[in-house]
């Protein structure tokens, strides 16, 4: 198959079939340079058509909470009281600039997930950076 710009439903399964048939190329061959240029066309394509929103602040902030064993209270050190972290878990209270200034560099959350109202949406488009589990936090307050 001749690579080309995916227009189209049809040219883009056509052009997923085919790299299915390239997934076995050997490194350093023709076939591993036409596997990578389809795997561009191809994600191109799926940038445009199929575009993945951001998540949920909250559904962030709790995930990210589960990565790294954080609990309520530790919360508290970047949003505030136990009855703010509540209400923000609870979608009760929006996070405030310093909320999200805060959990953005503490718990390396990105500020344009952290920036949306839960429930509603940016535009759709990729994150700038991906969620990473290996960061670690300190708890303790900066003297």
């Amino acid at each position: 198959m001749k690579p080309k710009v995916i227009k189209t439903r049809a040219d883009y399964q056509a052009a997923l079939a085919y790299l299915e048939t390239l997934m076995d190329a050997e490194p350093g061959t023709s076939q591993e340079e036409e596997l990578e240029l389809f795997a561009v066309l191809l994600d191109n394509y799926e940038r445009e058509h199929f575009p993945i929103g951001l998540p949920d602040p909250v559904e962030v902030i709790k995930f990210r909470m589960e990565q790294q064993g954080l609990t309520r209270r530790d919360l508290e050190l970047f949003i505030g009281s136990q009855s703010k972290v509540s209400e923000v878990l609870n979608r009760k209270r929006s996070l405030s600039v310093a909320m999200i200034r805060a959990l953005h560099i503490g718990l390396d959350i990105p500020a344009e997930v952290l920036l949306q109202e839960p429930g509603k949406r940016f535009p759709a488009r990729r994150m700038s950076k991906p969620l990473r589990a290996t960061k670690t936090v300190s708890l303790t307050p900066a003297r």
